[in-house]
């Protein structure tokens, strides 16, 4: 790839391609992941040839020329007085990551910099803002060796220093305008200290202002009071912000005495411990706010963030909340600069660090409730996951560990609910999993929602997930209920319905061992038990007799807890290991659903069965807090087979104590939107929030933990599951109890995406709303007329086309990558329009779908970390908006497509309305049906295909910034791109619509068209949407295929074996243009699948067969038809198969597979003579196949 790369000649249409996707990625800040994934690191600092990439990949010319364009648009932006400091400060984040990565050649990038805006155009710089960008990355190694040691360093210099502009703001006391006053003299400062050499082309006007900044810190720092940094004013912020471009270490050292100002305290242990150990901890204080870090030079937020990791994880004292939400504040704010995988960094650092429980307990802490979306935008979900399940494999047979191993199993929780693809659940791919019980059968559920809501993306993924299945299931005993298997894809639903259930069994264990075991608990569990005896039954009870305590427990109560000697029961539950509890919760499920049916039987009352069972698991969770509630409610909801389990399960989530521990702990945590706390955090007491079990020997206090919070990834498990069991209304209730709660959930976003795309088709209008409700809707970018319609009366009717029409205009505007100046569809002027198409400092329309509710400009990570990235977030909305729709997909789908088949039309005539006819095409000239331009034909009044009505787009084009001609392309792409993200229900509809639609188009089935008229036609009508548009000769079937195109280009690997519907609605095939059209629609699709043979073979014997219909032996066409008519086509297949055999782009020493050949050589058997002497080389006979008498394993064997 990186040789296919090199090969793009600048200032060509690929060229533009590429640099159009990285602009865009610049704009739009996707995850360091994918950057790295597509960068090739600049040949002068390569150390030794890079290695292959997988997919496309830009070269540092090319980074380096898209970089410049935005640097020129963020100057055109600031020069029209638009305040976009949010973006450059975002861009300084990304630019810094390529810099440091060696991605762009500093020397060459400074001197096409200065071209541009110092040669290029006089006006454009008007503000220090280069200058500032520069100083970020000046301590980069690579940019000090260029300055320092590299031939041209003088020259460079010269150039870098002449970006100063003398910064003159209206308002001198902004921090923004400080900084950039300033800025000129602290990249002096810094040149002046780095080579003596270039010192000649320093300012000295600009070295004697550094003394200024020196005078401003010796004030700031007289006397012996602490500079407050949470009530500083913004010229002191500004001050500040220069200050760390300039002395980083005073202003670090600054920041850290800040968190420790207040003071130590010692910590008061509990009184069920006696310990002499003394803990200090570090009093609480305002942590740093947002607007003060953001404008730290990015040396500094290092330098900070290094720091604080000494203070946090090797200090002699606790830290404070305020300094681990400040740490965690800084790598929310810079995700590409200071990303860290935290394990890995840590254990290089402090390489005991596990072996401090302190240390252990507070990374798990940041990791789960700080930094699991930053994770999952970079790409670290799985390699943290697995990190993670070392420490979960390491403690789970380990006595009495139980804080640890329950925070490392709840986090492992979340990281396997966030994964977006499958994934091994062992890094190595081989032996039987690590996992808990619990996490095998979450990883199941999130199974299902991934294959059911985004589909399978890779088809290496397919391969392993077999693997991945079996792995699991030979550790795991469940079985999951009919309701919840016929929810689950077709995929896993097959691998899991054979399944024994073990549940008989387990009951059946248990009864053998019963009367020993109540035996051995009458002793030990009873009030009147010997203390004495605990240690006899911890160091003498049999291992499978001691899962049954808790179930043991549940029976001696007899509806009476207060029987029960509670210190022995929870000082065994302390010393048996967390995986030994856990067994124990599954069993007492078990064994309390039986013992309920067994006593139903004679005769007792459900409501009073139901009751003790209550109050029974009440004794183990709140009363004296023995077990765990969130795997208890998991082992609950995962026997809803049982018609008793859920019930359970409501009364618990209906508790008072739970509900007042629930409000307890939003009340203490504050905003979920943690970053924007400037007030002190409040710590909890240990004992408060971890219960009894968990805190009984723990000294090291909780920061962020709560017993309260491990539920957040357990209650949307429950509303799935009351969903499969059709109780929709205690879903809703459910959801409204614990809305305040679900408001912390770190991916409560993403959440909400799912359960709406798992359940489509499904859910009630009442609870589709109360799942909408979850979201924080103001900060949402929902369209006004989006929720307009789930407010009205009668919203089950489908909405206006118009509605349609704006949700793809919001994602052309918000989601599309912009078409560039030089595009060769035509241009656009100037280069910032594409930016100002969704204008910074105006609120879109009110039909308008783009982002009516978002703040404006652009968006930090930490303002989206769910899903990620704003581009993310308006098309996931948009996919929100149509599953919520009470409409079926039929209607959706139809609108969507009708909209797209009139495109043109539509917007020529609107915009034809408003300003005269574009490009001299007058208002009569509609698009036509038929591909033969301005005959009268096509222009008639049945065969015309006039504007949709229905859609108001007189100001569509005017909104979008591009002209007519672009805009229908763009949309086409969009509701392509939309439909991809939606469930297969859709798909299956588009498919219909789209058949249907090539099927009646007139040309097609008028027996009285020539051959030549049809081949024109089809010519024509399957002409690039790019080229028609802009010709004005695009067609409905041009357009249709146009989307298919779009539509398939994004969509998983696994869901495209549903794109052979379509070939299918059109079958049979009689007609050479038809066959034409067939071949355009799924001939794309072939190069794609190359490395999916098993779909390849069944996507190329469809398209065979399709031959076969038109050219078969008993084939009659009504007009015949030469073979040299669709050699063309014979060329296609004979290219796709060696593409497929060469798992790439065609070589001279490529081969097809024997598979295929056999494939092609059975098809052609069907083919009439001629053709098959065209297919004569796509066989496996050595004696009439060129390829099969070359192919090595079919000389080999023959036969």
């Amino acid at each position: 790839m990186e040789d296919l790369a090199n090969s793009i000649q600048r200032g060509s249409l690929d060229w533009e391609r590429a640099l159009r996707c990285i602009r865009h990625a610049l704009r739009t800040t996707p995850s360091p992941d994918w950057w790295k994934r597509v960068l090739l690191v600049a040949p002068c600092y390569r150390s030794h040839p890079q290695g292959p990439s997988a997919g496309a990949v830009f070269t540092s010319e090319m980074i380096c020329e898209a970089t410049i364009d935005r640097i020129v648009e963020l100057l055109k932006l600031t020069n029209s007085d638009i305040n976009c400091w949010q973006e450059w400060l975002v861009f300084s984040d990304i630019f810094f990551f390529l810099m440091k990565n060696g991605c762009i050649d500093f020397v060459d990038f400074v001197d096409k910099l200065i071209l541009r805006l110092i040669e290029g155009d006089n006006h454009i710089l008007r503000t220090n803002h280069v200058t500032w960008l520069l100083a970020q990355i000046i301590r980069v190694e690579l940019v000090m060796n260029a300055l320092t040691s590299d031939p041209r360093k003088m020259e460079t210099t010269r150039k870098i220093l002449s970006f100063h502009k003398e910064d003159r703001s209206s308002d001198p006391n902004n921090p923004q305008s400080i900084l950039l006053d300033f800025i000129s003299s602290c990249q002096n400062l810094r040149i002046w200290s780095l080579n003596t050499s270039t010192r000649e082309y320093l300012n000295n006007e600009q070295l004697q202002k550094g003394k200024q900044i020196d005078e401003w810190w010796r004030l700031a720092n007289k006397g012996e009071r602490m500079m407050d940094y949470v009530t500083l004013d913004d010229r002191s912020i500004g001050m500040f912000w220069v200050m760390s471009y300039t002395m980083a270490q005073p202003a670090c050292d600054t920041v850290m005495n800040w968190f420790s100002s207040a003071g130590a305290a010692e910590l008061i242990p509990g009184s069920h411990l006696q310990s002499n150990e003394r803990v200090m901890v570090m009093k609480e204080i305002s942590p740093l706010p947002m607007s003060l870090l953001s404008g730290f030079s990015l040396h500094l937020c290092m330098k900070l963030a290094f720091q604080m990791e000494d203070s946090l994880f090797s200090g002699q004292v606790v830290p404070s909340i305020a300094l681990v939400e400040t740490y965690t504040r800084l790598l929310l704010i810079a995700p590409h600069s200071l990303f860290r995988s935290h394990f890995s960094h840590l254990s290089q650092r402090y390489p005991a660090i596990l072996s401090k429980p302190g240390a252990t307990l507070l990374v798990l802490e940041i990791l789960n409730y700080r930094l699991l979306p930053l994770y999952r935008y970079q790409g670290k979900g799985k390699t943290l996951m697995y990190d993670v399940t070392k420490i979960v494999s390491a403690l789970k047979g380990k006595r009495g560990d139980h804080r640890a191993f329950r925070l490392a199993e709840n986090l492992c929780m979340n990281l396997i609910l966030s994964l977006r693809d499958p994934f091994q659940v062992k890094k190595e791919g081989k032996g039987p999993t690590e996992f808990t019980e619990t996490l095998n059968r979450i990883t199941i559920i999130t199974l299902a929602i991934i294959i059911k809501t985004r589909g399978i993306a890779e088809a290496d993924h397919l391969p392993y997930l077999q693997t991945m299945l079996e792995q699991i299931m030979a550790t795991s005993q469940h079985t999951w209920s009919e309701k919840t298997l016929r929810y689950f894809p077709s995929l896993l639903r097959e691998a899991m319905i054979g399944r024994i259930d073990k549940k008989n069994l387990a009951i059946q264990a248990w009864q053998q061992a019963e009367t020993t075991v109540i035996a051995q608990c009458t002793n030990l569990l009873l009030s009147s038990g010997d203390p004495s005896y605990v240690m006899t039954y911890i160091s003498h009870s049999f291992p499978q007799h001691r899962r049954y305590l808790c179930a043991a427990a549940c029976m001696l109560m007899h509806g009476h807890p207060d029987n029960i000697n509670v210190a022995n029961l929870a000082r065994v539950l302390r010393e048996f290991s967390p995986e030994e509890v856990t067994s124990n919760i599954y069993t007492m499920v078990d064994v309390l659903l039986h013992h309920i049916h067994m006593e139903l039987q004679h005769g007792h009352s459900l409501q009073d069965l139901l009751s003790k069972a209550c109050a029974n698991l009440a004794f183990f969770i709140w009363t004296n807090e023995l077990l765990p509630l969130d795997i208890l409610l998991l082992a609950l909801i995962d026997r809803d087979d049982d018609s008793h389990a859920l019930r359970i399960v409501i009364s618990l989530l209906d508790k008072q104590e739970l509900q007042q521990r629930v409000k307890l702990f939003c009340n203490n945590r504050g905003s979920p939107e943690h970053w924007l706390c400037s007030g002190m955090f409040k710590r909890a007491d240990l004992q408060k929030a971890l219960g009894n079990h968990l805190s009984w020997k723990e000294r090291y206090p909780v920061f962020f933990d709560d017993a309260a919070a491990r539920l957040l990834p357990v209650i949307p498990l429950v509303v799935y599951r009351l969903i499969e069991n059709d109780a929709t209304d205690q879903a809703d209730r459910v959801l409204a109890m614990y809305s305040q709660l679900l408001a912390y959930h770190p991916l409560r976003f993403t959440f909400v995406r799912d359960i709406l795309a798992y359940f489509y088709g499904h859910l009630p209008g009442k609870l589709t709303v109360r799942i909408l409700n979850i979201l924080d809707l103001g900060k949402i970018p929902f369209s006004e007329s989006f929720l307009k319609h789930m407010s009205s009366s009668n919203p089950v009717i489908c909405p206006p086309l118009d509605y349609f029409a704006t949700l793809l205009l919001g994602l052309v505007n918000n989601v599309i990558p912009p078409i560039n100046t030089n595009s060769k569809s035509g241009s656009m002027g100037d280069t910032s329009n594409n930016t100002l198409r969704a204008p910074h400092n105006k609120t879109p329309a009110a039909s308008q779908s783009g982002p009516t509710n978002a703040s404006e400009g652009q968006k930090s990570f930490y303002q989206t970390q769910d899903p990620g990235t704003f581009t993310q977030l308006v098309l996931e909305t948009a996919v929100i908006e149509i599953l919520s729709l009470p409409v079926p997909a039929t209607q959706i789908v139809s609108s969507l497509v009708q909209i797209i088949v009139h495109i043109q039309s539509t917007l020529i005539q609107s915009s034809n309305g408003l300003h005269g006819p574009p490009n001299g095409v007058g208002q009569g000239s509609v698009l036509p049906t038929s591909p033969s331009g301005g005959s009268t034909d096509s222009l008639s009044a049945s065969r015309s295909s006039a504007s949709v009505s229905g859609i108001n787009a007189s100001n569509f084009v005017s909104r979008s910034g591009y002209t007519c001609q672009q805009l229908s392309c763009l949309l086409i792409q969009a509701c392509g791109l939309l439909l991809a993200q939606l469930p297969p229900d859709f798909h299956k509809q588009l498919y219909i619509e789209a058949s249907c639609l090539i099927k009646e188009s007139w040309w097609l089935t008028d027996g009285k068209r020539s051959l030549g008229e049809l081949d024109s036609a089809v010519g024509y009508a399957l002409l690039d949407p790019t080229w028609a548009a802009q010709d004005n000769t695009s067609t409905a079937i041009g357009n249709i295929v146009a989307l298919l195109h779009a539509f398939f280009s994004n969509l998983p690997q696994e869901w495209l074996e549903g794109t052979h519907l379509i070939i299918k609605h059109l079958r049979p095939v009689t007609s050479v243009a038809m066959l034409r059209i067939a071949f355009r629609i799924m001939g794309p699709l072939l190069p794609r699948l190359s490395n999916a043979h098993s779909l390849f073979n069944k996507t190329l014997s469809l398209l065979l067969n399709t031959m076969v219909d038109v050219f078969g032996r008993n084939s009659q066409p009504a007009t015949p038809v030469e073979a040299s008519e669709i050699a063309d086509l014979i060329d296609f297949l004979h290219h796709a198969v060696h593409y497929e055999g060469q798992g790439g782009p065609v070589q001279a020493s490529s081969k097809p597979r024997p598979e295929v050949l056999a494939l092609c050589g059975r098809a052609s058997e069907s083919l009439r003579p001629d053709i098959q002497h065209l297919l004569s080389h796509l066989k496996t006979d050595i004696n009439s196949s060129i390829y099969a008498a070359t192919h090595p394993k079919l000389v080999q064997n023959p036969s």
